[in-house]
């Protein structure tokens, strides 16, 4: 059985990485979490010489692969991004532009948040997803949401799953990572 350590950019990759959504998954896939994912506490952390310390941390705690859940922010180009981070010892997963354009492309959470239909056609092509996802909640239902770390509890409670995110035609940074996560299901590690 592959046993994982998680990094998580930041607050939201951790919660969503925690997730009971998330666990199942992995459950399905036979994976195991190794301990709490490992929150960099901002993009700006995930160089080398600042994640050592989670890594060594994850790897005593028994992972045998390390997955690194990023944003491509205002970088050109995920390769890019992977390249900041300058490891090709761990899976690197980047979420365009930022992860919050996951929240768009589940759809049924994303509609359950608003309390109506609710269709992104282009989830990835949103500068500011947390804006855009704010702007959309105060125009449909009256009421915005504060903050990044409220929304993603919100959505979170609304059925959020990178299962669904994955589904959306228009988001191949979620069906890459689900498409990593089957790959190493299928490793013997025994």
């Amino acid at each position: 059985m592959v046993k994982l350590g998680f990094i998580g950019e930041g607050k939201t990759e951790r919660k969503i990485l925690e997730s009971e959504r998330f666990r199942e998954l992995l459950d399905s896939l036979n994976l195991k979490y190794v301990e709490e994912v490992s929150d960099a506490k901002g993009g700006g952390n995930l160089v080398p010489e600042r994640i050592i310390g989670l890594v060594e941390k994850l790897k005593k705690s028994g992972a045998n692969q390390i997955i690194i859940l990023t944003d491509l922010e205002n970088m050109p180009c995920i390769t890019t991004a992977k390249q900041r981070i300058q490891t090709d010892k761990h899976i690197i997963i980047i979420a365009v532009k930022k992860i919050e354009a996951w929240f768009l492309a589940d759809t049924a959470a994303i509609s359950a948040f608003l309390e109506q239909n609710y269709i992104c056609e282009s989830p990835e092509e949103i500068d500011e997803p947390f804006d855009f996802i704010k702007s959309e909640s105060e125009r449909l239902k009256g009421r915005g949401v504060r903050s990044k770390r409220l929304l993603c509890g919100r959505i979170l409670k609304s059925g959020f799953s990178i299962q669904n995110a994955a589904q959306h035609p228009n988001c191949p940074s979620a069906a890459y990572f689900i498409k990593r996560l089957n790959m190493l299901a299928e490793i013997d590690v025994s």
